[in-house]
């Protein structure tokens, strides 16, 4: 993964090197999942609908560095961006360090366990489907924070 600071994770996205980066993903795979908004509102509902690339088993990118050959609007968190997904979940470190907010106590790099957003019930491993064989996104709606534990965040 590269070289990493001591508590990098406490640090402003913006002093944080490539490697801290991509360190402060929990492997939720919950961005990776497809989501409906509402034409009128902008509202954003979520689905249990996974990206072709996700391993919809263990809630990982089969092709993380090539993902954009094969899935051209994959998103790529950035600072140019992280403060305009808004639909990215409550528990994100991402998310939750734009925001100035601690990572939740959970977190893989508080408790060294790779399983840990599974155990917090927030991961979409094995609780999701496919794009390839899902169907309409409507019929897929879900409603994810319901189904995360108390600790979740």
């Amino acid at each position: 993964m590269g070289e990493v600071r001591e508590k990098f994770w406490e640090l402003p996205l913006a002093e944080l090197t490539r490697a801290e980066w991509e360190g402060l993903c929990d492997g939720c795979g919950r961005c990776c999942l497809h989501k409906i908004e509402d034409a009128d509102t902008g509202e954003i509902e979520d689905t249990n609908v996974a990206c072709k690339l996700l391993d919809c088993g263990t809630a990982r990118c089969t092709n993380y560095r090539h993902r954009r050959a094969f899935v051209p609007d994959c998103l790529r968190l950035s600072l140019a961006n992280i403060g305009k997904a808004s639909w990215l979940p409550e528990h994100c470190a991402y998310r939750r360090r734009h925001e100035n907010r601690p990572i939740p106590r959970w977190h893989p790099l508080l408790t060294g366990d790779p399983q840990a957003a599974v155990k917090a019930g927030v991961s979409a491993a094995g609780r999701v489907v496919s794009e390839d064989r899902a169907g309409p996104l409507e019929h897929h709606i879900t409603d994810w924070s319901s189904a995360a534990g108390k600790d979740a965040a």
